[in-house]
């Protein structure tokens, strides 16, 4: 990263990203590149956690959400969801000790139903371990579909229709976002995805509005913490104008 990014993330300049959210992509092909097994992509993949969350401390950013898990990911076969789910209880086990210590709060978004009773309760420990760190909110979405998200959104906003709560002239923007899984976190100022896809995949599309984009090539277990740094260098070189005229 240049000097000059550099002293525009220390500086706090309204330009620096708040929130960064990472679709995390290609941990399968990283495995068929270099002749492993996808459970070992999938483990490779776990490091890569680890950069994007250093890489995100030492850029000044508030929130980073990674897409861990969607809600479709459920239909891949058995085997490799076990394995997911096995890495997931392991990174709890291991990691909330040090995300504890390092200043940063964990939460997780999104049908935690779909999830087996253990996980659910380790989920809940390390939330709660963790809430009053400030450092830097590292959200998780696990079981997570943006269209899903949007319904339940809907669902409840009518029921506090037919309850009373409020009526059909009152219900807004603020509204549906005060029913999402992301209420109280800022919308994604950057939106990264790796492999070199370029699609959102139900990910943050109510949230995604004005966010910036920016597709790598770089596969996910190859992802660093200079990878995010990169990332942030660019996004700082954009002019964000939000709809309004230049």
């Amino acid at each position: 990263m240049t000097a000059e990014a550099i002293a525009t993330i220390e500086s706090g300049a309204p330009s620096a990203p708040k929130h960064v959210a990472i679709i995390m992509d290609g941990n399968g092909r990283w495995a068929a590149k270099n002749g492993v097994s996808r459970s070992k992509g999938h483990r490779k993949g776990a490091d890569a956690v680890r950069e994007a969350i250093e890489g995100a401390i030492n850029c000044g950013v508030s929130y980073l959400t990674l897409y861990a898990f969607s809600s479709e990911n459920w239909n891949r076969p058995p085997e490799e969801v076990s394995d997911l789910m096995g890495l997931l209880r392991m990174y709890l086990k291991k990691e909330v000790r040090t995300l504890s210590k390092e200043g940063v709060k964990l939460r997780v978004i999104g049908q935690r139903n779909a999830l087996s009773r253990d996980i659910k309760d380790m989920i809940e420990t390390a939330e709660d371990r963790t809430k009053n760190n400030s450092r830097l909110t590292l959200v998780i979405a696990l079981s997570y579909g943006s269209r899903d998200e949007i319904v339940n959104a809907v669902k409840t906003v009518a029921q506090s229709v037919l309850t009373g709560e409020q009526s059909l002239d009152t219900i807004d923007e603020m509204s549906v976002e005060r029913s999402l899984f992301t209420h109280g976190i800022p919308d994604p100022d950057l939106i990264i995805r790796t492999s070199g896809e370029q699609r959102l995949s139900n990910f943050l599309l109510w949230q995604a509005a004005y966010a910036e984009f920016l597709f790598t090539p770089v596969l996910w277990p190859d992802f660093t913490s200079q990878t995010f740094a990169e990332a942030i260098e660019d996004y700082l070189s954009r002019d964000r104008r939000f709809g309004a005229r230049p």
